[in-house]
């Protein structure tokens, strides 16, 4: 039963109690049930409302997740273009994607960084802003065979 079912059952009872409506008390009751039916009406429309914003936000949370889909999925990070190599869904990744851990020496957080973003020399720690840079100057490359490092010699 509503609150509005319900107040008005509240009044039927009320006035098959054939009250005499010039007493003090009467007067309380009946300004009481007066209260009671705005409240149950302001309830009831909020309720409304409610459902109403609902809907909507579960519109703009589906238009929110398409835009991400769109902005987010279109290309693969760890290889530079569209993939299937599954390395969004898990750490299973189908592709030579190589991640080294570094830690911020500022703040102590671990995060991935990929080959291609450690050789540029520098990335900035996602959580505090600070920029960790890398010198690969006393490598020794004479003994390795990428096309990065031939490509340096």
């Amino acid at each position: 039963m509503t609150l509005t079912e319900r107040m008005a059952y509240i009044r039927g009872l009320a006035e098959g109690l054939d009250l005499d409506e010039s007493k003090n008390e009467v007067k309380v009751l009946k300004a009481m049930m007066e209260l009671l039916d705005d409240m149950a009406e302001a309830v009831t429309d909020l309720g409304e409302l409610y459902d109403e914003m609902t809907e909507v936000v579960d519109e703009i949370d589906e238009d929110l997740a398409n835009l991400e889909e769109d902005l987010y999925d279109d290309e693969c990070d760890c290889c530079s273009g569209d993939c299937d190599c599954g390395c969004h869904d898990d750490d299973d990744c189908d592709c030579d994607c190589v991640y080294y851990e570094v830690t911020c020496p500022k703040c102590d957080e671990t995060i991935n960084v990929d080959e291609d973003l450690l050789l540029e020399g520098e990335v900035q720690c996602p959580v505090c802003g600070e920029i960790l840079e890398f010198d690969f100057s006393d490598l020794d490359l004479d003994g390795c065979c990428c096309d990065d490092c031939l490509d340096e010699e």
